[in-house]
């Protein structure tokens, strides 16, 4: 009943073993190394898999541009590079896998903590950093800061927990957020552009080159809900790199993807919902990051179903490929109305 599952948990296991027996730059598995107040690698045979960017650094004005929510970057099988953004360039706020709302209500006042306005999302500590052979797993408490000497918006624990996947795939992360209102209800509303939790490919992408898969026939993402998950596949320096976004059985219903930017940043974003004072909000999500082409649609299939727990495993998915959509070009203005400087007759 449970083969799927079996499958995908036995594949899992078979690359674990058979990577492991690879070796790499240091010892095999995973381990952590970490740059004080910036930033904590994650190590997989000696290499580094994952870079969770942490710094919050008030001393100017751009280093807290630069530093004002923490997020994850993937970096590529050498570990010598990140292939998700960073800071700067065109949509700053865009980086890496993260998680953002422009639409927060609190305390009666409107905050913005997808484009950071007026505040920060500031990691506090890790309360949770273990590694092994098989498995990484680290949790971040963090502040989503209102104004300036009042309490913060919500206080949010983000579990990440890291594996190797199965081939073609390279690694898996479970990425679990727990929101929670210990001060007064906070109320998240949708915005298919800038809210969610979401991954933004490296900057540099060839923007001609973007697609999107999705686990249905005749798929439209600005329609859909509930997609159990959603892939890119984009181009960087002449290399492919595919994620996949899953999405957990336990979200809240009514979650779309915004999946059609040509520059590649997609993911999950939730309908209306309201965490009420002292309760919490828990959003878990699976992605698999893999080196060249889109996997298998049942080896991605599978994978979920091991994600979501489901006891008979899922039919294999008709499958809807999209090219990216590219921007609109921008409309020419029309020529200013000269102004008629001719005198009237006396």
């Amino acid at each position: 009943m449970r083969l799927g599952m079996m499958m995908c948990g036995l594949v899992l296991a078979l690359a674990a073993a058979a990577r492991a027996a690879e070796g790499g730059d240091g010892a095999a598995g995973f381990s952590f190394k970490d740059e004080p107040g910036q930033y904590l690698d994650i190590l997989l045979d000696g290499k580094i898999a994952a870079r969770y960017m942490y710094a919050h650094d008030t001393s100017t004005k751009d280093r807290l541009v630069e530093t004002y929510k923490p997020y994850l970057h993937i970096f590529d099988a050498q570990g010598k590079a990140p292939i998700t953004k960073g800071t700067g360039g065109v949509f700053p706020h865009h980086r890496g896998i993260f998680i953002g709302f422009n639409k927060i209500t609190f305390n009666g006042k409107p905050y913005d903590r997808w484009h950071m306005k007026g505040g920060e999302i500031v990691h506090e500590k890790f309360t949770v950093q273990k590694a092994g052979a098989d498995e990484a797993t680290i949790t971040s408490q963090a502040n989503w800061n209102s104004d300036a000497g009042q309490p913060p918006i919500m206080v949010e624990e983000r579990t990440m927990t890291f594996r190797r996947a199965p081939t073609p795939g390279r690694i898996l992360v479970d990425y679990t957020s727990v929101l929670a209102a210990p001060n007064g209800a906070v109320k998240l509303q949708p915005d298919p552009e800038h809210s969610g939790v979401q991954y933004r490919p490296a900057a540099e992408l060839d923007t001609k080159k973007t697609l999107y898969v999705f686990p249905k026939e005749n798929a439209d993402a600005r329609k859909d809900v509930d997609l159990p998950w959603v892939g890119e596949t984009y181009t960087l320096h002449d290399n492919q790199y595919s994620v996949v976004e899953m999405n957990h059985p336990q979200n809240p219903k009514g979650i779309k993807y915004s999946a059609y930017r040509d520059y590649g940043r997609f993911g999950a974003f939730l309908d209306t919902t309201t965490i009420a004072q002292g309760q919490s909000l828990t959003l878990k999500f699976r992605f698999l990051i893999a080196d060249g082409a889109m996997p298998e649609t049942g080896m991605i299939q599978k994978c979920w179903d091991e994600f979501a727990g489901v006891a008979t495993p899922s039919p294999v998915p008709a499958l809807t490929t999209k090219p990216a959509e590219t921007a609109a070009p921008a409309k020419p203005k029309a020529p200013a109305k000269k102004k008629d400087t001719t005198k009237a007759p006396a």
